[in-house]
């Protein structure tokens, strides 16, 4: 009577475990497209200006990254849920998540494009070309978490897309050190990108930027030496 039981139990499980299966889907799945907002900063600074007339919108970087963003974290509201790894082979080839993100880099060169353009018309001020130069370099910054993802894909060309999206900031290193120095000695004092207890972030910043960079020329100029 037990093990009858006992295993009446455990199929009502397995069935409620292949009926969430079947039951789950990504609800959040229309707003990913929202994490490309930061790339369209120096077209929607453009827009604006056009619009209103008021140049302080080519500082639109900040209020867009340090407000509109947040401002949307705050009303979607925390995910604290994760696919149920029967789903992830799926979602990792699902092309609607992978062009989510290559869209990422047409959209940051041509806002670079848009602001070279502005500023070889000579029409901007002195603040205004600041502001414009601010936005598209926050853009850029932004980047940095889109090739770092890039980055981590077996597949050659996404790995070119990373490296592309890391050439405007200037920090095509960040490639060779977080994969081939970061995750090698994650949080042991060998690696700038983890930080020490108690370190504040002032002091974390300047020591992981020139850490990450001559981490990977060691790394690199290990690898050639061994051609």
């Amino acid at each position: 009577m037990t093990t009858s039981l006992n295993q009446d139990t455990t199929a009502a499980a397995v069935d409620t475990s292949a009926e969430e299966l079947q039951r789950w889907r990504d609800k959040k799945k229309l707003l990913w497209p929202l994490s490309l907002i930061p790339a369209t900063a120096a077209f929607l600074a453009w827009g604006l200006v056009e619009l209103t007339g008021i140049g302080a919108f080519w500082w639109a970087g900040f209020p867009i990254v340090f407000g509109l963003i947040p401002l949307l974290d705050m009303i979607i509201g925390d995910d604290g849920e994760n696919a149920p790894d029967e789903f992830i082979e799926e979602l990792e080839n699902d092309p609607f998540y992978r062009w989510v993100t290559y869209l990422y880099l047409p959209l940051q060169y041509g806002g670079l494009l848009l602001a070279s353009w502005l500023w070889a018309s000579g029409n901007l001020s002195v603040l205004d070309s600041i502001g414009l130069a601010t936005t598209v370099a926050i853009t850029s910054g932004i980047g940095i978490n889109v090739a770092h993802e890039l980055g981590h894909k077996k597949e050659e060309h996404e790995r070119w897309f990373s490296r592309i999206v890391l050439a405007q900031s200037f920090y095509g290193h960040f490639y060779i050190e977080h994969n081939r120095g970061h995750h090698v000695r994650v949080a042991t004092p060998e690696d700038p990108a983890s930080s020490r207890i108690g370190e504040s972030f002032y002091r974390f910043w300047p020591r992981t930027v020139r850490g990450a960079l001559v981490s990977a020329w060691e790394i690199e100029k290990n690898r050639l030496e061994r051609l």
